[in-house]
Parts: structure tokens; sequence; C-alpha cells
């Protein structure tokens, strides 16, 4: 089996489960943090929807630099409302799953490289970069959100098993 078509099974059920948390931010804590130096709850909704940008980036692309020299940086985009980020979340879920299916294992295996300001950080295999820095990354910030929610005492539903507020 291609390793795209194995990867595309794990991607849809963690992306679901991502976007069933997104759904569930209350609005009108899009401003919200936890701490001074935490991301807005709004802010973290919107970085989880992107986060999948970069999985066609990965496959299409063999290295991404953050503030490329010379070049204008990276600048996150502004949190609307949580209709608008599930819409994007949903725009972005397609292109990726798009994309990865349309690599070959060859080219699952060419080299990655992220960069800020023409310094690598790592360079992994394309396959590697979508299992940890696109999928990995979204699981990481989904734990932070899912923390976000039940400090607004939002009810959680299930993710690997029970919480609290949705027992088996």
């Amino acid at each position: 089996m291609p390793i795209a078509q194995t990867f595309l099974p794990e991607l849809e059920h963690e992306c679901a489960t991502t976007r069933k948390l997104i759904a569930l931010c209350p609005e009108q804590h899009a401003a919200w943090k936890p701490h001074s130096k935490s991301m807005a709850l709004g802010g973290l909704a919107l970085h989880l929807a992107n986060i999948l940008t970069w999985a066609p980036r990965t496959v299409q692309l063999t290295e991404l630099d953050l503030a490329p020299p010379g070049g204008p940086p990276w600048t996150p985009p502004k949190f609307e409302s949580i209709a608008r980020t599930l819409s994007i979340f949903d725009a972005n879920l397609a292109a990726a799953r798009s994309a990865i299916a349309a690599t070959s294992d060859a080219e699952m295996q060419v080299g990655w490289t992220l960069k800020k300001a023409g310094v690598p950080f790592f360079t992994l295999p394309r396959f590697a970069c979508l299992r940890s820095f696109v999928l990995s990354h979204q699981i990481h910030h989904r734990g932070q959100l899912s923390v976000y929610l039940r400090l607004l005492d939002v009810p959680l539903p299930q993710v690997y098993g029970p919480t609290a507020d949705a027992p088996l």
C-alpha cells in the first residue's frame, strides 16, 4: 500500500476530532488566554485550521523559510469567527488530502527543510515531516485547546476515550 494511502485515514481520524473541538470554542471568549504568554482561544483555533496548509507545502516544495532573507516574514492570519475558522479548516483539509493522495512513495522520501532567515531548523523526509510537523503538531495544539475549553467549562467530547463529560 502506498505511503499516502496509509497516512490519509490517520489524518482523517485526527482532523475529525480537531474539527469537533474547534466547533466547541465559545466565540465570546475568542480573546481569552489562560496565561499572558498563551495564545488567545480564537488564535489557537485558527492556528489549528492553518496547520493543515503545511501538508501541500511539504509535498510540493522542498523547504519553507518563515522569514526569508530579503522577503517578508510569515505573519499569522487574524481570527474572524469560529464559523470562518471551520470553513478554513475544511478547505485546508481538502487541499491537504488532495496533495497527499497525489504524492508517490519516492516523493515522500525527499527531504524537506524548515528554515527561518535562511537558518535550517530541521530536515526530514517529507513523510516524517507530515507525521511530525503537520499531524503531531496539530495533535499537540488540539490538546492545548482541550485544556482551554476545560478551563472555560466547555463540556469535552471523547477524543481517544471517555472524558468527564462524555463517558463510554
